[in-house]
């Protein structure tokens, strides 16, 4: 039988990432943050001197790229990156190496690796439409670009961090144009993904709203 896959897509900001850990610490699934993977890969890139903007040295950097996951850490040849990679830089470096189709090709096949028993949770921009194509459960979730950055701001200033909501708000738009853009695997829901806005709605209405799909597609799980 096929590992289950349920696939958890959307912009940045929208909750995405915290539903899905939520979900696979519920089902009891492995859970996949395919944005960590792009992001490392910025990191990884400008750490070598290679350029955002050229997709075959990047790609090259993506093929051999020592990243492991590893108790909710993310460690960059054996360093923990968990925080680097959740900058404000490191977001617009994975958006511009994302771009880039030897990129997402040299990526994928380590994306569709981490589909193991009992099953697992896919967050991203394309798990629905080009990762896991044929996942049974596909979520798109959504929210307006100024709750979103709103979100983003309030996180920063929790952190003691410097953060400017018009700038944020900015960002969000310059990021979402791109990602909605680009001539591979652009961001968008699949034909028969689930649509949520979480705009007006908290985390655990969300995820009580992801609960009720998944017992609809998977009745046999016991949630």
């Amino acid at each position: 039988m096929p590992v289950p896959v349920i696939t958890i897509d959307g912009p940045s900001g929208t909750g995405k990432g915290t539903i899905a850990e939520l979900l696979s610490d519920r089902l009891g699934w492995r859970c996949l943050d395919s944005g960590a993977l792009y992001r490392v890969l910025g990191l990884a890139a400008e750490r070598r001197g290679v350029s955002l903007d050229d997709a075959d040295a990047v790609a090259e950097v993506a093929a051999d790229l020592p990243v492991d996951f590893v108790s909710g850490r993310v460690l960059l040849d054996g360093e923990d990156v968990s925080e680097a990679i959740r900058t404000e830089q490191a977001g617009m470096a994975a958006s511009r190496v994302a771009v880039h189709p030897p990129v997402r090709d040299a990526l994928l096949q380590r994306q569709r690796a981490m589909a193991c028993p009992p099953g697992l949770v896919a967050d991203g921009r394309d798990m629905g439409t080009v990762v896991f194509p044929l996942a049974p459960l596909k979520i798109f979730l959504d929210a307006s670009a100024e709750v979103r950055a709103d979100r983003r701001y309030k996180q920063l200033k929790g952190k003691g961090l410097d953060a400017n909501l018009p700038d944020l708000v900015e960002d969000i738009r310059a990021r979402d144009a791109r990602d909605r853009g680009r001539s591979v695997a652009p961001l968008c829901a699949a034909d028969d993904a689930v649509i949520v806005d979480s705009t007006v709605m908290s985390i655990e209405a969300v995820l009580d709203r992801v609960l009720k799909e998944v017992r609809r597609v998977f009745p046999e799980l016991v949630l």
